[in-house]
């Protein structure tokens, strides 16, 4: 079965808008894993619009099951994951400004960025995972970095599924296969939802891990948090 981390930036952005602690993040992700969630996913940026660093440091005695740190790795990132020491750190090259993640690591243009980013997390037993698109190059980049696992960006993929191309889902196959021929762990993540996720989930062999937010809390609006994350579990076996 392919684990569920779900990210819960969303939960911070509601509450961030009226101040106070409604909903209380805390609590919304022990929950999330009473309700079955393998894992809680969060991806503070600078500016700190939705999960606040503090948020990270409270989560750490919350979290029981899998705890994941997404970011790009500027110093006060590496800085709060050396101190929390999750169990995984997914690298993002996201700009400062940007409102989501939007393209994978160039893994052979940063190579040597990465491979000192990477090896620092491992000496400290944090888990490293790179986000790629689903080129195969790039996948063979993050091996020679020495990552243990990848994150293949699936925007491009929900987007085509949406519109009817299920031939979206090949490059994400083949860059699965390489993947796996490397030694590489596959997580995956952007955009999956309800709708597309059973599908996606049956044709990338060796799927260890998604993370799902957006989509995810946005079902839950009209169907229900407990109800939703069984919803994904179901379609994950």
């Amino acid at each position: 079965m392919t684990k569920l981390s779900v990210n819960i930036n969303k939960i911070a952005t509601l509450r961030n808008a009226r101040g106070g602690n409604v909903p209380n993040l805390l609590k919304v992700a022990s929950d999330i894993q009473k309700f079955g969630a393998q894992g809680i996913t969060i991806h503070p940026r600078p500016d700190e619009r939705h999960i606040r660093y503090q948020d990270a440091r409270d989560l750490k005695s919350i979290v029981y099951t899998e705890y994941n740190i997404e970011g790009n790795p500027e110093k006060t990132f590496l800085d709060l994951v050396l101190e929390i020491k999750p169990t995984q750190v997914t690298l993002v090259p996201d700009a400062i400004d940007a409102i989501t993640s939007n393209a994978g690591w160039d893994t052979i243009k940063h190579a040597a960025y990465l491979t000192e980013i990477v090896q620092e997390f491992q000496r400290n037993g944090i888990r490293t995972s790179i986000f790629v698109d689903p080129v195969l190059e790039m996948i063979e980049g993050a091996k020679k970095i020495g990552t243990e696992r990848i994150e293949l960006y699936t925007e491009a993929f929900a987007h085509q599924y949406s519109l009817g191309n299920q031939n979206a889902i090949l490059p994400y196959t083949q860059s699965a296969i390489l993947a796996n021929e490397l030694g590489l762990g596959i997580n995956a993540g952007h955009d999956l939802s309800l709708e597309n996720i059973q599908f996606f989930k049956q044709n990338i062999p060796g799927l260890l891990e998604v993370s799902i937010g957006h989509a995810l809390i946005s079902e839950a609006i009209y169907l229900g948090l407990d109800n939703v994350v069984n919803m994904y579990l179901q379609k994950l076996k």
